[in-house]
């Protein structure tokens, strides 16, 4: 018997299975570094059945985890002396999750023509996790002056959303080309930004490793970017500890030779390393492969 005819239009357009989607993040301390004060987070958001009271035997089938509704990848790099920053990305990251997750409503109602709720939801995901890390700092003080930054892609087919706070970067590889998709949240931008330094300048400047937004810092200014998604497309996210030691052509080079996110990661992470591993270092790489 033939195989069914499929339409390519359609094959274009539909939503990642599960087995299509190769995401992997790894984090390294760096040669210099005492401790790791990165975290990284890659989850799915589903729709699901949870049973409470049955006579049934056995309920496995009905509570298999249901559909995907989002898929979340997330890289905080934390700010402080000691340990303290490390508990600041882990804040930020566990309580922008629970905000996602208790925000479902957003992902069933999103309108392909108006999805101001959903951004808005992403934009109060970044002050929730600012004021749990503040709240944090206030009730210990050996804990002050922690913060971190927090960049956020959540994936609702066919859109994704990048949330971004502080300089933690976001690119896309996409037809031989890397792009960064977000924008550094620094004074040394911000200084390009007014025409006082140029680009090529800035990251040799001591502002360039100085915060102008961050989660629990005096400032927090969240950005919420909307973006197409599509087949054919390496994502990266990344703390400034590969960015520092890796150049954009050698990371685009190792994505465009990619064979597997695993293997880029461990590539890229390498090569900060080689580079002088001077900071933690917290890669993420995600594709959708099509399979059959």
């Amino acid at each position: 018997m033939a195989a069914p005819k499929t339409d390519p239009q359609a094959d274009a357009m539909r939503k990642p299975h599960d087995d299509e989607v190769d995401f992997v993040g790894l984090t390294h301390t760096g040669k210099v570094r005492a401790n790791n004060q990165d975290h990284f987070l890659i989850c799915s958001l589903r729709k699901g059945v949870e049973v409470h009271a049955t006579s049934l035997d056995d309920v496995s089938a009905l509570t298999q985890a249901g559909d995907r509704m989002a898929f979340l990848a997330m890289v905080a790099d934390g700010v402080g002396s000691s340990a303290k920053g490390g508990v600041a990305s882990r804040l930020a990251l566990e309580t922008a999750t629970r905000y996602a997750i208790e925000s479902m409503r957003c992902y069933h109602d999103v309108d392909t023509t108006d999805d101001q709720a959903f951004l808005d939801a992403l934009q109060d995901a970044a002050f929730q996790a600012h004021a749990s890390v503040v709240a944090e700092a206030e009730a210990a003080p050996d804990r002050r002056g922690m913060a971190t930054t927090l960049t956020l892609w959540m994936f609702v087919w066919p859109r994704s959303y990048l949330l971004q706070v502080g300089d933690s970067r976001c690119y896309k590889f996409r037809d031989d080309k890397l792009t960064q998709i977000s924008r550094d949240q620094t004074m040394a931008q911000a200084l390009v930004d007014e025409g006082v330094l140029t680009q090529s300048t800035a990251f040799r400047t001591k502002w360039a490793n100085v915060l102008a937004s961050s989660i629990g810092g005096q400032q927090t200014a969240p950005v919420v970017t909307r973006l197409d998604q599509d087949w054919d497309t390496v994502s990266l996210l990344c703390s400034d500890g590969l960015t520092k030691h890796v150049s954009e052509e050698q990371i685009a080079d190792r994505l465009r030779n990619m064979k597997s996110s695993h293997q880029a990661c461990e590539q890229l992470i390498q090569d900060a390393l080689d580079g002088g591993g001077s900071d933690n270092i917290t890669v993420i790489v995600g594709r959708d492969v099509k399979k059959g």
